[in-house]
């Protein structure tokens, strides 16, 4: 896969089959979406374009509104490149370029640059300046410069039922499982290892502090959870919480990973952590020693669903 970080560097006599959007999660709808795109761009001998934008056009639009992403732009990154498609084009997301009026979008971009033949998008597509034009418009366009248009109907997407608010809600509440579900793969988080207070090594639990560069980056509810992580080329099971640490009367809300059966140091190293499920809520115990008890616990628990892969 391609990939091109400027709609000003596409450049292709061949015509595009394209998809439009901000793909946040990359979710079975999207998902479906993208392999009807490859399919048949594949059948009429075109290239398969995807075009995201980053930043999210509503953190450029709706700066005062908080919004905080499923995935990160290389995280979507990652999961597009399994899916066959020839380009992937980030555009810079600014608010000059969300000015161009309808005309001047499918025109300039969609005809001119992206030489486009067919588009899929959803029924309630809106584009332009103020998002003024929607799909009819759309439809119309494309009488005009000759390419068509295939419309993902309501049905379809609610024949998925999923949508990106839906995944967020889910992680927001911890339902791990639910969130996988929709996204078809494990919700991932991308983090620096760095040294926390080393209390895990106290009681027989070190932990790996991660710490998540894209401050944009959803993170899901408090609590426990079973993960893993690719480590040199390895899949290695854990267990991690998220939360402030009330035993030990924490005041700062963090990341922290035990890895089971790994012993090696992981400062500073860059580490993709999976989620499978919730554990249990975060919880305040009465000594440390009752954390260890519990600890022991939840690792047994992990232990027992790893036997069931």
């Amino acid at each position: 896969m391609e990939i091109i970080r400027n709609l000003a560097e596409f450049s292709s006599a061949k015509p595009s089959f394209i998809t439009i959007g901000t793909f946040d999660g990359v979710h079975i709808g999207h998902q479906q979406i993208i392999k009807r795109l490859v399919n048949e761009a594949a059948q009429n001998q075109c290239n398969s374009v995807l075009v995201t934008f980053f930043p999210h056009p509503r953190r450029v639009l709706q700066s005062e509104t908080p919004l905080q992403l499923i995935s990160t732009i290389d995280e979507r990154i990652e999961v597009l490149e399994k899916m066959g498609l020839n380009t992937l084009v980030i555009q810079p997301f600014t608010e000059k370029f969300s000015r161009l009026s309808p005309a001047e979008f499918v025109r300039s971009i969609l005809v001119e640059k992206l030489n486009i033949k067919k588009m899929f998008i959803g029924y309630d597509h809106r584009f332009g300046r103020n998002r003024s034009a929607d799909i009819n418009d759309l439809k119309s366009f494309g009488e005009i410069y000759d390419f068509e248009v295939v419309e993902i109907s309501a049905q379809q997407i609610a024949e998925v039922a999923v949508s990106s608010t839906k995944i967020r809600k889910a992680l927001e509440t911890g339902a791990i499982e639910k969130a996988n579900t929709y996204l078809g793969n494990p919700f991932g988080l991308t983090g620096k290892v760095e040294k926390g207070k080393s209390l895990g090594r106290t009681i027989g639990f070190p932990t790996a502090n991660i710490v998540v560069q894209e401050k944009n980056k959803l993170i899901p509810a408090n609590g426990a959870y079973w993960v893993y992580a690719t480590i040199d080329n390895k899949k290695v099971y854990g267990m991690m919480n998220i939360g402030f640490n009330p035993t030990v009367a924490g005041n700062e809300r963090t990341i922290e990973v035990h890895f089971f059966n790994w012993s090696e140091e992981l400062y500073g190293s860059l580490l993709t952590v999976k989620f499978l499920k919730r554990i249990r809520n975060e919880q305040k115990f009465d000594s440390m020693a009752a954390l260890t008890v519990q600890l022991k616990k939840d690792q047994s628990l992990c232990e027992k669903w790893m036997d069931t892969i």
